[in-house]
């Protein structure tokens, strides 16, 4: 089919009907492009070429396609390999391979790369359109299943959240469903997942939205001062106590408490919140008088609370009590497919709060990102672009700007350059000195998690910072 018939057909398709459809086609003999784009174009589909695997990426880049029929042997890059590159693009997109090398094997190989169709060379055009259509139809259904669930995510206003991914998703589902009633919610999940967003949104979503959302850490307090702070104090309840002072079960009446590290609270205040649970009663440190709140509670732990129970450090009762709703939030290296939507997220936010025009990172950046093993998580991960967007002086970040150990460039230990008379004892204080640096910036300095991933109790920790004179930077945010 000549240019100007093509041009003048896709401007009648334009100007009458809604299209069936959007494809690219991608093979390098024009004989073949011209056949399925006439063919195409006939039955209502908005048709693009590309000679070339590279061209095809590029289309594919400039806008979205409900289809992509892909050429096996292209003069630039393997059938196979450009699929995989085009679904890591764009997940969504439908493939069909076409090749006039039909064998059994690159059919599987086609399919397990994810096409959705194998055709051979020369087909038929009613068996080859009905492929098409199905494969359309497939798309569309997948694309307007995230756009209900993306919508849905926007009315719930989960603000901050950020994700794509299935395991997302089902997430954002589950809370919608759980914020209007009066349950109480257990979120589970490693450090840095993002418990306390979870924990705000579904306070957000329920009829308590115009109370208090009142959060604390109670694995940050000791026994004494937490249930000081929980149920609130009597005027001489104890030395210092010279005043009385409400609790946060007062402050947070009609609203929500966020108790986080819910797994670190010791036995005896695990009492007292149970009684809260049951009777909605409590009293003031020193208190006589039994005070009534109207409290919903949504508790979050990084541990293992049915392990906790087995070993007699968590009890069982208020644990059943805690666990009507459960919500697991994955780590990050779980759902690698968020990483792009939350770099271009926090790069957007720090660029702004900077005063920085910083809207891009490099796919040579994006690259590592993607592969390193994020042990801290989301945190981690906004700790990162934070300090990229800081350290930049330019208007993209490139891999010079990620932390050695992410980007991957080997790093010699302070210990290994020190000068030739040092003594053993110095070397080895300054690789402690340098590790224990390390986890607390990658936890945000919060010691506690700092402890928990080096497996030793806080108090050890907290010694090896005083002797080695480290000084603790306050954190960027929760």
């Amino acid at each position: 089919m000549s240019e100007a018939a093509v041009i003048s057909r896709r401007s009648t398709n334009e100007g009458s009907a809604p299209s069936a459809g959007s494809v690219l086609i991608i093979d390098d003999e024009i004989a073949i492009r011209e056949s399925l784009e006439t063919l195409l174009l006939l039955e209502g589909y908005e048709v693009e070429c590309a000679a070339t695997g590279e061209e095809g990426m590029v289309r594919l880049g400039e806008r979205p396609y409900d289809l992509v029929l892909l050429d096996l042997a292209l003069p630039d890059r393997n059938g196979i390999d450009l699929l995989r590159d085009l679904r890591n693009q764009d997940s969504q997109i439908s493939i069909i391979m076409i090749t006039a090398y039909g064998t059994v094997e690159n059919a599987v190989k086609a399919m397990q790369a994810g096409a959705v169709n194998f055709v051979q060379k020369p087909w038929d055009n009613e068996k080859l359109l009905a492929d098409v259509r199905a494969a359309v139809a497939r798309h569309r259904a997948e694309e307007e299943n995230i756009q209900l669930k993306r919508a849905l995510k926007q009315r719930y206003n989960f603000e901050n959240i950020v994700g794509k991914g299935e395991p997302m998703l089902k997430i954002f589902d589950l809370v919608a469903q759980v914020a209007p009633s009066r349950s109480t919610v257990l979120l589970q999940g490693e450090s840095g997942t993002g418990k306390e967003l979870i924990a705000k949104a579904i306070h957000l979503n329920s009829p308590r939205r115009d109370r208090p959302f009142v959060p604390v850490n109670t694995g940050s307090m000791p026994p004494d001062l937490l249930e000081s702070t929980l149920f609130g104090h009597v005027k001489g309840a104890f030395t210092s106590a010279v005043a009385s002072k409400k609790g946060l079960f007062e402050i947070a009446d009609r609203g929500t408490l966020f108790l986080d590290e819910i797994g670190t609270m010791g036995m005896d205040t695990q009492s007292k919140i149970l009684r809260v649970l049951q009777d909605r009663k409590f009293m003031h440190l020193g208190g006589v008088h039994e005070l009534q709140v109207d409290v919903r509670i949504i508790a979050a732990t990084n541990v293992d609370l049915k392990q906790h129970v087995r070993d007699g450090k968590f009890r069982e009762d208020l644990f059943y009590r805690l666990n009507v709703i459960t919500v697991d939030l994955p780590p990050l290296r779980q759902r690698k497919e968020d990483i792009p939507l939350l770099v271009e997220f926090f790069l957007h936010r720090y660029s702004d709060e900077n005063e920085r025009q910083l809207r891009r990172i490099t796919p040579e950046a994006l690259r590592p990102l993607l592969t390193y093993s994020w042990p801290g998580n989301v945190r981690e991960l906004e700790n990162v672009i934070e300090r990229a967007v800081v350290l930049s002086s330019g208007t993209e970040i490139g891999p010079e700007l990620l932390p050695d150990h992410i980007a991957g460039r080997g790093t010699t230990l302070p210990m290994l350059e020190h000068r030739g008379d040092a003594s053993l004892f110095d070397i080895m204080e300054d690789c402690e000195r340098h590790i224990i640096l390390d986890m607390l910036e990658k936890c945000n300095w919060n010691q506690t998690e700092a402890a928990e991933r080096f497996h030793v109790p806080l108090s050890t920790l907290n010694q090896k910072i005083k002797r080695l004179n480290i000084e603790i930077k306050k954190k960027t945010r929760e």
